[in-house]
């Protein structure tokens, strides 16, 4: 049975967010609020809960494409090769916000994803989400959940969520109604950017 936990945006209860983060830590799943739809993530340090995720994607972690969550830029080159100084003034304009940058992965990823030649960085701009980050102290390891329904591709309320994901997860984290529109991806892992996907993060800045 995962544990649901009521968070309100406009003022995260530390109290609330430290129940979270301790589940990280020891190795749980969570399913959270992001700018666009929820998430499914996992501390990006633990290994088992990184095969935890990839089991219910069904996915070999190390082909897995998930995001990585920061709660700002300032520790990319952790995870980041270096970039020029007109993508990283593109990350600073659109960030946080809804996309997903696709970037050259750099050595120091940790060893789940050593062979990964890429990694997308997502700073969504929902402060449930960096608050578990910021207090987390490291990044986490996401995917958006998707819905079986062909209609509806993202489920949106916080208890049908818990409804279908209660033996899967830990803990869920209910910040109110999500979106059904995911983020835009922007690939600039080579010269010119690609745009993956067309999601909720308009394309005007670039």
């Amino acid at each position: 049975m995962a544990e649901f936990i009521k968070i309100y945006e406009e003022n995260p209860n530390p109290k609330e967010i430290s129940k979270v983060v301790n589940v990280l830590k020891k190795g749980g799943l969570i399913i959270y609020p992001t700018d666009t739809v929820y998430g499914l993530g996992c501390d990006i340090t633990n290994s088992k809960a990184l095969e935890r995720i990839a089991r219910i994607k069904g996915v070999k972690l190390e082909k897995a494409n998930f995001s990585f969550i920061c709660h700002d830029l300032s520790n990319l080159s952790d995870y980041v090769k270096q970039i020029n100084t007109s993508t990283f003034k593109v990350l600073k304009r659109a960030l946080p916000g809804p996309y997903t940058f696709i970037l050259p992965g750099a050595r120091t990823l940790p060893a789940a994803f050593k062979k990964k030649k890429t990694v997308g960085i997502r700073v969504p701009d929902n402060t449930i989400a960096l608050d578990i980050v910021k207090a987390l102290g490291n990044p986490i390891v996401s995917t958006s959940i998707h819905d079986e329904d062909s209609i509806i591709e993202y489920t949106t309320d916080p208890e049908l969520i818990l409804e279908k994901w209660d033996n899967l997860v830990d803990l869920v984290v209910d910040g109110g109604y999500g979106d059904n529109v995911p983020s835009t991806v922007v690939d600039f892992s080579e010269e010119n950017p690609v745009i993956i996907r067309e999601g909720k993060g308009s394309l005007e800045i670039f």
